[in-house]
């Protein structure tokens, strides 16, 4: 009995491939030297490639980086059983220049002639395992909030303590002695003001309507203002960026904070370029808004190192011998008060750090 029979009238006149074409989940067929036979449009869409482009190449030339996922591949078709592999990173596209997180799950397809084949089931899996790592952020970042703060009152104490006793001791000594008292009490004013940065303003933001490119152009002209000789700032600003609900301060600190990082970075030379853009259809956590405005601060330095990639917006994490870990955990604080967010993606000669912010409604 014909299996046309069992589906709706409207879609048994479709052919498979059309089908196949119109599912969101790539496909995509390899033959055994895994080169690519078939790939429907969602598989191109993820793989930034045109079917033509990539029929009888190997598949591996199309995904950077994923030398295990060729194993298993091979396995799936020497063995003949259907294996996954979730979550791997891969660079996409002919240059590998997207990078791309692919749920695979690979089945070997039976044929009527000698010859095997390999259908690949791909799932885009970026934006889950990057919502995914937002919720975690956050989560950690209130606990992390909360301990500093506690940390910072026990610690002030003791400063307030110290600081007077050194001005009482102040007056009773000879003058060449005072220069010692007051070293004591230079360092712990700036260690209470150091702790003052790790609690962050108590303050609520105080929001206006606002356009986003003035507050990127005060932090442009501070950027160029503090740059050495060979450094490059550069502005490259959308215009239809709409005005944005913002604390001007708070978000010039925020930015101006990575600014500054990008800054020490980079050195005696290099290049910056502050970026805006609009971005539709944006996870922040979990909630999700139709519209969200960018502001990048893009540096070509070193990169962030990989040991304190998971940490870097966490008080006194820091890739720097001089530096105090506190300016990208005020930043992001600064910036979750908006209920908005800092990414940041990072390798050698391209750094981006990212901010965030929710659009009103009617933008």
């Amino acid at each position: 009995m014909a299996v046309e029979r069992f589906l709706p009238s409207a879609i048994a006149h479709f052919e498979p491939a059309d089908l196949i074409g119109a599912l969101t989940t790539g496909i995509v067929v390899l033959d055994s030297d895994l080169c690519v036979v078939y790939a429907n449009v969602a598989a191109q869409d993820l793989l930034a490639v045109s079917v033509n482009q990539a029929r009888g190449k190997p598949f591996l030339s199309l995904v950077l980086e994923a030398d295990s996922l060729g194993v298993l591949m091979r396995r799936a078709l020497d063995t003949g059983e259907t294996l996954s592999e979730r979550e791997m990173a891969v660079q996409a596209g002919p240059l590998g220049r997207e990078r791309r997180v692919i749920d695979v799950t690979m089945t070997p397809l039976d044929s009527e002639f000698e010859r095997k084949y390999l259908l690949l089931e791909i799932s885009d899996a970026t934006q889950r395992q990057r919502i995914t790592r937002e919720n975690e952020l956050i989560s950690r970042l209130d606990s992390s909030r909360q301990m500093v703060r506690q940390l910072a009152h026990e610690i002030k104490n003791p400063l307030g303590g110290l600081r007077g006793a050194a001005q009482l001791l102040e007056r009773e000594l000879h003058e060449h002695l005072r220069e010692y008292t007051g070293v004591i009490i230079s360092e712990a004013d700036r260690l209470t003001a150091l702790v003052d940065s790790m609690i962050g303003p108590a303050r609520a933001p105080q929001k206006a309507l606002i356009n986003v490119h003035e507050l990127c152009e005060h932090v442009y002209r501070l950027l160029r203002s503090e740059a050495r000789g060979g450094v490059l700032v550069e502005r490259d600003y959308d215009p239809s960026l709409p005005n944005a609900e913002v604390d001007a301060n708070q978000m010039i600190q925020a930015l101006l904070n990575i600014g500054r990082n990008a800054l020490l970075a980079i050195g005696e030379r290099g290049r910056i370029v502050i970026r805006t853009r609009v971005a539709a259809n944006v996870n922040i956590g979990a909630t999700r808004h139709r519209l969200a405005a960018s502001l990048s601060v893009e540096d070509n330095g070193p990169g962030v190192p990989p040991d304190i990639a998971d940490t870097i917006f966490f008080p006194l994490v820091t890739g720097r011998a001089n530096g105090t870990g506190l300016g990208l955990a005020v930043s992001q604080d600064l910036v979750t008060r908006h209920g908005g967010l800092i990414e940041f993606e990072s390798k050698p000669g391209r750094t981006v750090f990212t901010i965030l912010l929710p659009l009103p409604e009617n933008a």
